[in-house]
This record gives C-alpha cells, structure tokens and sequence, in this order.
C-alpha cells in the first residue's frame, strides 16, 4: 500500500517538531536547526540557522524577507525547495 501524504500528515510532522514562525501575514510551523560549523582549520565556529517548512507556507521567501522563529528575528538569505517540493529549507541569519 503506497504511502499518501497530505497537508494533514505534513502538519502532524511539523506540529510534533516544529516551533511557530511568522512572515508578513503567515504564521505556520516550522523546524529550526543550528549546526555548528568549524571554519578556518579550528579557529572559528560559525552557526548555521535552517528552518524546514511547508513550501506553501515559505516557499515563496525571497532574500533579504524577514521572519520571526520561535520569538527570534531573522533574515531569509536563501530558500530551496526539499525532494519532491512538499517542504523548503530556508537558509536564515539572525538579526
């Protein structure tokens, strides 16, 4: 039996994981990752903020947007669209 995903299976997922973001006139869930990255052979640590979404929530961000993530203020710098384009990975930076 094939596996159906629909807008309730995606917020069922977002909903357990997720944390509330808001955008202009859009407040859905999204999944915030902050991995570490060590640049400049082990000198610096740099923070890389990603939030997962619905694309039909985020997906239409653009550079430079902003969007508030669990009480945070950040700047959308890049939005990529995820396997078959259900979700988005918005690549953000804390302002």
């Amino acid at each position: 039996m094939p596996f159906t995903e629909d807008a309730t299976t995606q917020n069922v997922y977002l909903d357990d994981f997720g944390v509330s973001c808001t955008s202009g006139g859009t407040t859905a869930n999204g999944i915030l990752e902050q991995p570490d990255l060590v640049l400049a052979g082990n000198q610096i640590v740099s923070t890389d903020y990603q939030l997962t979404a619905k694309t039909s929530d985020f997906g239409s961000l653009i550079a430079g947007a902003s969007i508030t993530v669990d009480s945070v203020a950040y700047t959308v710098r890049e939005v990529r669209k995820l396997d078959d384009g259900t979700f988005c990975e918005i690549s953000l930076q804390k302002t």
